[in-house]
Parts: structure tokens; sequence; C-alpha cells
């Protein structure tokens, strides 16, 4: 069987954003999405949440961007000199390698962020992290432990095959050097794959078998879905997208993708997508339902 699950990161970030996701879930080909507790418009969502309780919800864990959740003084080294979370996945992986980010902050700043959606009533369906960090060993080691305490099961496996479709659609065929970028940065972390893979058996956490999202990222339109849905495998593949309504809010937040949200959201409400994957015989899930 060929299962889909088409994951929307960024719940939370922005109104827009919020009200995207919703639309994408109700009128789309959306199944679930990840919270991001440290998020402008966190409240918002949960109470979108608690409105579309059919929506898989999940926490996209942040250790990127933005203020952290966990009182600063107990998360010292992963607090920058402007108070802040690393402002990029360079900054950050550049901390990780000098070594100067400690393991137990790490997993203090992941848990308060669990803890933030479990308080708000939000059973959390599974993790994945905001510029997917937890591609690095120490951070999905972090993530492992706190999954355990937390009960959650499942983890998004963030890397995309070398074999995944090439760039279609228009958007994709228009911006080719992003896309050529984002293939480079796909393919640089891959040589972590295996041992993501061994860490996420060691701590019993299921993933989906399949991953695209990260070279399309920004690119997205119907064609280049329709091209990745037909081309599903046998198993659970996971797509992660974007939406959003785009207005003057998401303009002036700290994000590239802004109009492109608004393109993803346009994509994934095409009656056409739904059509394709009836007749491909292809199943909708949501992480809730990843065994």
């Amino acid at each position: 069987m060929k299962q889909l699950i088409v994951n929307a990161d960024d719940f939370g970030f922005t109104r827009g954003v919020n009200e995207g996701i919703a639309r994408a879930f109700k009128s789309g080909i959306l199944t679930s999405t990840t919270i991001m507790a440290n998020g402008a418009a966190f409240e918002e969502a949960v109470a979108l949440a608690r409105a579309n309780p059919s929506l898989g919800v999940g926490c996209h864990l942040a250790l990127v961007g933005g203020a952290a959740v966990a009182p600063a003084g107990d998360v010292a080294s992963l607090i920058e000199s402007d108070g802040m979370l690393p402002a990029t996945l360079t900054r950050l992986m550049t901390k990780l390698a000098r070594g100067r980010v400690r393991d137990e902050h790490i997993q203090r700043e992941l848990r308060a962020q669990i803890e933030r959606v479990v308080s708000a009533g939000i059973i959390p369906s599974h993790l994945d992290s905001h510029k997917h960090s937890h591609t690095h060993p120490r951070v999905m080691k972090a993530l492992a432990h706190v999954a355990a305490e937390f009960g959650v099961s499942s983890v998004r496996n963030p890397f995309e095959s070398v074999f995944a479709p090439a760039a279609a659609g228009p958007t994709a065929r228009a911006r080719r050097g992003v896309y050529l970028k984002q293939y480079a940065m796909s393919a640089a972390v891959a040589v972590r794959s295996r041992g993501f893979k061994r860490l996420a058996r060691e701590h019993g956490l299921s993933t989906p078998d399949f991953f695209y999202g990260v070279r399309l990222t920004g690119l997205l339109d119907a064609e280049a879905i329709r091209s990745i849905i037909e081309s599903l495998k046998e198993g659970t593949t996971e797509l992660m997208c974007h939406p959003g309504i785009y207005g003057e809010e998401l303009d002036h937040a700290r994000t590239r993708l802004k109009r492109e949200r608004q393109r993803e959201l346009d994509a994934l409400t095409d009656p056409g997508l739904r059509r394709a994957i009836d007749e491909l015989g292809v199943k909708l899930i949501s992480y809730r339902e990843l065994g």
C-alpha cells in the first residue's frame, strides 16, 4: 500500500500561516502539522487544533530562531548574546562542532517546548525540528530521550533519496538556482542518514519510509506535488510543506518563505491533486496512523 502524510511545518508562526494550514486541512490534502511552542501565534494555533481534532498535530522543535521556551539560565549554552536562540542553522551547527552547546541544555529546551504543547491540551503525534536540526546526531539523541519521556513514538525522517523526482513543476524550473542549492544541501546531510536510522531504532521511534520536501522548499506547486504523488513507492511517505496566507504580517516576519506559502496553499487545495490521489490508490494518513 502507498500511504502519504502531508505535513505542514510552522503551525503557530503567524496567524496567516495558521489559517493557511487549517484551510489546507479542511479543503485540501493536508493531514498533519507541527506546532512551534515558541511561535508568535502559538495560542491561536492551539485553538485551531482543538477546532480540528482529526488534524494530526506534532511538535516543531526549534533550536534555531526566536526565543527559548526554557528559562535562559537553564539553557545558557544555547543562548546567543542577544538573548535568543541561534539565528541560523549554520550558527547552531558551528556551536555544536566547537563543543559550545551542552547536551543537557538541548534536552531542557526540547523538553520545555513539548511541555508547553502538552500543557495546552495537545497530545503530540510526532516530532520534527525547525531547519531539520535533528539531522545532527547530538540533537537527535536529545530528541529521542525527550520523546521517550512524553511517550511520543514517531519522528520525521528528514533525509531525501537521491532518486527523488527532479525539479518538477514550473516554479522549480523557473528557479533552477534555488532548487540546485537546496539539492546540494539535501545531499550534504545524507551521510547522516544511517546514523539517524540507527538512533531511531535504538529508541523505538517509528519514521515514514520516505521523505520529500527539502529540495522543493518554497518551490512547491500543484505540478510538483502531482509528480511526487505519481512517483510514490510502496510504504509510507511524508511530504513536508509550508502553506500560509500571504499578508502584511507574513511579509514582515523573519522567514524567506512569504508568497511561496500562498502558492503552496493554492496547490494543496487544488481539486486535481485529490483526484490524482484517488486514481492512483494512494491512502492519505496522518502521523497518528503511522505504525
